[in-house]
């Protein structure tokens, strides 16, 4: 039987997602002293964070409203669901880019701003329909940026609907490559990329290298009459540049999740009140795995799918495991290791898997743990924290 844990919610999560949290599980939104947190959109940076705190579980795959800085010096993993709401994100671009390419979102103001008896707007929609004429997808060309989960779903999509597609990543996973079509062809960079498209699909995190992504520069390359797509982060858009771009018709269209004071009465810009993952299909995709990633943590140390740690899993084969996140540094295991062996303690498995500065070691050994063990492993310069995870 798993042990009890508990479990704050700070938004309406789904409850299938909610059932997958195992029935000893005390969850609500007041809980005291919980042992992790499931969040969707609400911001935590200024929130006092209860030390008891284990892990942060985001349903969903920004992770912008966690201080997941702050969670990492606390040796905090801070999971997220990428890919769970990938296919709603594909079917929001690929409206945008009908809405874009037939103007719709123009032709949708114009038929609601007539007046007059049936007669009168059936004149007014043939005279005026002629001003909102667009083009098909087929034959022309998506540029996709970030070839992600979302990215390469959308690649596909736009390659099914008969578009040629090039694609920019400089670090794309091993995963992903697997996943793209092999139609996509690889531009060199940025500049390569926009240069050849007539349509552009943003699909990168909002990171120090990614603000601004398309810039006036940027713009100023594309292709006369572009569409640009935006269902990642505002951030990624440099908003003067593209309202730039628009008035001097370089850009045919901005369409976005993210209202723009800046934007908002541009004809040609249309955007959407952040409906990207809106989908019950993909809250209830994001909460199940996010809440299988917190369990698997919780109740063995395991790792996935954290923003700010190694992916890491040790099956169990002894039932006294001990978690420890620590800073990648040299010597960490050996220090574990002695501290181990001083203690009579045999060490039955271990991994340690790193990720840039941070680094997770999970431990099986053949006898029970004394606290005064924990409290050594816990005084080794760079670590963080030290579990003992025993097994029921």
């Amino acid at each position: 039987m798993a042990r009890m844990q508990k479990i704050q919610t700070l938004n309406a999560i789904s409850k299938r997602g909610l059932a997958r949290l195992p029935e000893t599980y005390v969850v609500g939104n007041d809980v005291a002293d919980p042992d992790a947190i499931l969040v969707r959109s609400q911001d935590m940076h200024a929130m006092s964070i209860a030390a008891s705190v284990l892990a942060i579980g985001r349903a969903g795959a920004g992770t912008n409203n966690i201080p997941v800085m702050l969670m990492s010096a606390r040796g905090m993993p801070v999971f997220n669901a990428p890919g769970a709401n990938a296919n709603a994100v594909k079917e929001l671009v690929i409206a945008g880019m009908l809405l874009g390419a037939r103007n719709l979102a123009s032709a949708i103001a114009f038929v609601a701003s007539l007046e007059g008896d049936a007669e009168s707007l059936h004149k007014q929609v043939e005279a005026g329909k002629k001003a909102f004429v667009g083009h098909e997808l087929p034959g022309r060309t998506l540029g996709v940026v970030g070839l992600g989960a979302i990215g390469s779903m959308v690649a596909d999509a736009a390659i099914r609907l008969g578009m040629n597609v090039i694609g920019y990543d400089p670090e794309i996973t091993v995963d992903a490559a697997w996943r793209l079509p092999s139609q996509v062809k690889k531009a060199a960079s940025v500049e390569d990329l926009v240069k050849h498209c007539d349509f552009i699909s943003l699909h990168t995190p909002l990171v120090a290298a990614t603000k601004d992504l398309i810039n006036a520069d940027r713009v100023k390359l594309m292709r006369k009459g572009c569409v640009l797509l935006n269902f990642a982060r505002d951030g990624i858009v440099n908003e003067q540049a593209v309202l730039d771009g628009l008035n001097d018709h370089k850009l045919h269209a901005y369409i976005c999740d993210f209202p723009s004071n800046l934007l908002k009465q541009h004809p040609r810009f249309v955007a959407l009140p952040h409906l990207g993952a809106s989908t019950e299909e993909a809250e209830e995709n994001c909460a199940i795995m996010v809440a299988d990633q917190l369990v698997d943590y919780l109740e063995h140390g395991n790792i996935q799918n954290a923003v700010n740690f190694p992916n890491i899993n040790l099956p169990r084969e002894s039932a006294y495991r001990l978690a420890i996140a620590n800073a990648n540094v040299p010597n960490m295991l050996g220090q574990i290791s002695t501290s181990l062996a001083a203690a009579g303690l045999n060490i039955h498995n271990m991994v340690n898997k790193s990720r840039g500065e941070m680094a997770f070691t999970l431990v099986d050994v053949d006898a029970a743990v004394p606290n005064l063990v924990i409290t050594q492993l816990s005084g080794i310069e760079g670590v963080l924290r030290v579990r003992y995870i025993p097994s029921n």
